[in-house]
């Protein structure tokens, strides 16, 4: 089941001060901004120079609603291009139903980053579907559940 879906937005350098500009600006809570620095393990290719950008950040809205946030680190495979710089992010309850998603929206797309563990889910992955719509699909690591 879906339990999230949300935008992205991806920033060249400035996702810190996106980040405390849309939390005042829509009046939100700033539940948390980690660097690239800050992440888990070796991310392989990281300039050191990207160390400090937004790897992740996240605006609690008043309703209930999630914003995140992210710059685009140089030199790891992306890209970074105005005007197309959402995201949408489904977050779903368990692995075989983020594979299916995956599947089927890879189908005449582009896979960016294929499906593996990370840090923070056990099975995430991103691609640009073939009307050039840019998705990341991740299992929540707190409500993972193997289908009935």
């Amino acid at each position: 089941m879906i339990t999230k879906l949300f935008p992205y937005l991806n920033f060249d350098g400035d996702g810190k001060e996106a980040t405390h500009f849309y939390a005042e600006v829509l009046g939100a809570e700033v539940a948390g901004i980690s660097t690239y620095g800050e992440a888990h393990g070796d991310m392989e290719g990281l300039p050191e120079d990207a160390k400090d950008l937004v790897m992740n950040a996240q605006l609690n809205l008043k309703n209930g609603d999630t914003l995140m946030i992210s710059d685009v680190p140089p030199g790891m495979g992306m890209s970074f291009q105005k005007g197309n710089n959402v995201s949408l992010t489904v977050t779903v309850d368990n692995i075989e139903e983020a594979r299916t998603i995956f599947g089927a929206l890879t189908e005449g797309g582009t896979v960016t980053m294929d499906l593996q563990e990370t840090f923070w889910s056990p099975l995430y992955g991103n691609l640009t579907d073939r009307y050039g719509i840019e998705w990341q699909i991740s299992v929540d690591r707190q409500t993972d559940k193997q289908p009935d």
